[in-house]
């Protein structure tokens, strides 16, 4: 089955089977979702996420270096702030998905 159409004429490669399953595997981390909660609707610096996911700022740190490769958050450096903000709007199309199956 092709993934992204839903298709049964092509099969995904292994490189992109592998990178679906990365993408599922950065949003499987709860804190991260929490971090995409608190970026969606405009850009934060690093100390306003701390602050609202009630976290350290290494653990965030972390986590935003990892949805910052990914491609799903936007890293902006504005003088010595750092604004992290959605890239990949997917990521949140994808948990709203989610969260309207379960209800």
């Amino acid at each position: 089955m092709n993934m992204s159409t839903g298709k049964t004429n092509h099969l995904l490669s292994e490189d992109q089977l592998e990178q679906v399953a990365l993408r599922f595997r950065l949003l499987g981390e709860p804190m991260r979702l929490r971090i995409l909660q608190a970026v969606c609707r405009k850009p934060r610096t690093v100390n306003e996420i701390v602050e609202a996911v009630a976290a350290t700022q290494a653990n965030v740190s972390k986590h935003l270096a990892l949805l910052a490769a990914a491609g799903i958050l936007a890293r902006q450096k504005d003088g010595q702030r750092v604004f992290y903000g959605m890239k990949d709007q997917l990521a949140m199309k994808l948990c709203a998905l989610v969260h309207k199956h379960l209800e």
